[in-house]
C-alpha cells in the first residue's frame, strides 16, 4: 500500500490559539522544543493538552547539546523522556552542534570540529542519550558559517556519526542549501552522499540573503524557488518522510504558511508517487 506523505508546522506561542481554533492551516502533525513546555501548567499547559489532542507530535530540541565537551547532563535527559512519554511522542530530534560549554549555555548552536575525535565523542553521548530515551535520537545537519579544525568533509563526519551511532538523520534541505552557498560546494552531491537510508524527518524553511557571499538560516522568511527545488532532488532520492514547515519569527497569516504546506506537499507526494510507482 502507498505510504501517505505527511507536512507539519512548527508549533509557536504566537499563533498556537488560532491553529487549534482556525480552519485556515491544516498540518498533519506539529513540531515543538520540549525544552519551551516542560513543566508548565496553567493556561499553555492547557494550549499543549488541546494541541496534543488534535495533532500528532514531533519534538525538535535545544539544549542536549550532543557535541559539548562537558558531561552530559542525564538528569535533563530523563526529563525529556518523561514529556516524550507523557505526550507520546515517538520522533525526538536534536541539532549536530553544541551549546554548552564550561557549565555556560551559549544562546547559539555552534559547529562541531570535522574530527574523528568528535566523532567517536559523540557517538557514545549518543548510546547514552539512546538508552535513556529508549528512542532512536534522530539529529540535523546544522547551518555553520565556519569550519573550526576540520579534518575530514562535513558530510563524512554527519555520515561517520549516523553510520556508527545508530541514530537517525534530520536532513534540513536548507540548511544543505545555505552552507552550499556560504561554502561553495554542490548541495546535490553533498545530499547524494549522505546515508539517505537514515533519514527520518526532513525540515524546509527559509532564510536571509545578508551580502552577495553570504547567507544566514533565520526560518524567518519564505522558502525560495532553489530551495524548494533542492527540495524537488532530495525527495527524488530520498525514502518518504515526514516533512517540517518552519517559521520562527516574522510569522505571516496561517493561510500563507498552508500554502508553503501545499507546495511541500505537491512536490514531495509527485516525487514518491513516482518512486513508489517504479519500484512496485
Amino acid at each position: 500500500m502507498k505510504k501517505s506523505t505527511h507536512i507539519g508546522l512548527g508549533f509557536r506561542r504566537d499563533f498556537a490559539v488560532e491553529l487549534l481554533e482556525s480552519d485556515s492551516v491544516k498540518p498533519d502533525f506539529i513540531e515543538l522544543a520540549p525544552e519551551n513546555w516542560m513543566g508548565i501548567g496553567g493556561y499553555w499547559r492547557s494550549i499543549l493538552d488541546q494541541a496534543a489532542e488534535k495533532f500528532p507530535i514531533t519534538s525538535h530540541g535545544l539544549s542536549l547539546s550532543i557535541g559539548s565537551p562537558d558531561e552530559l547532563d542525564i538528569s535533563f535527559v530523563k526529563q525529556i523522556k518523561q514529556f516524550l512519554d507523557e505526550y507520546k511522542i515517538e520522533i525526538y530530534s536534536e541539532h549536530l552542534s553544541y551549546s554548552n560549554c564550561n557549565n555556560a549555555h551559549l544562546y547559539d548552536l555552534l559547529p562541531i570540529p570535522f574530527r574523528a575525535d568528535a566523532v567517536k565523542h559523540i557517538v557514545e553521548r549518543i548510546r547514552i542519550v539512546q538508552d535513556i530515551l529508549e528512542r532512536q535520537l534522530v539529529l540535523e545537519n546544522v547551518s555553520y558559517y565556519t569550519p573550526v579544525g576540520a579534518e575530514m568533509s562535513e558530510v563524512d563526519f554527519i555520515s561517520n556519526i549516523i553510520n556508527e551511532s545508530g541514530c537517525g538523520l534530520l536532513l534540513d534541505v536548507n540548511n544543505v542549501y545555505v552552507n552550499a552557498f556560504n561554502h561553495s560546494y554542490n548541495a546535490e552531491e553533498f545530499i547524494q552522499s549522505l546515508p539517505l537510508e537514515q533519514v527520518k524527518y526532513m525540515h524546509m524553511a527559509g532564510h536571509e540573503k545578508v551580502a552577495d557571499d553570504l547567507i544566514i538560516d533565520t526560518h524567518g522568511q519564505p522558502i525560495i524557488d532553489p530551495v524548494y527545488e533542492l527540495f524537488e532532488f532530495t525527495t527524488s532520492i530520498a525514502p518518504n518522510v515526514p516533512v517540517l514547515l518552519e517559521r520562527d519569527f516574522n510569522i505571516p497569516e496561517l493561510s500563507d504558511l498552508q500554502a508553503e504546506m501545499d507546495q511541500l506537499r505537491t512536490i514531495s507526494s509527485n516525487q514518491w508517487s513516482t518512486n513508489y510507482a517504479t519500484k512496485g
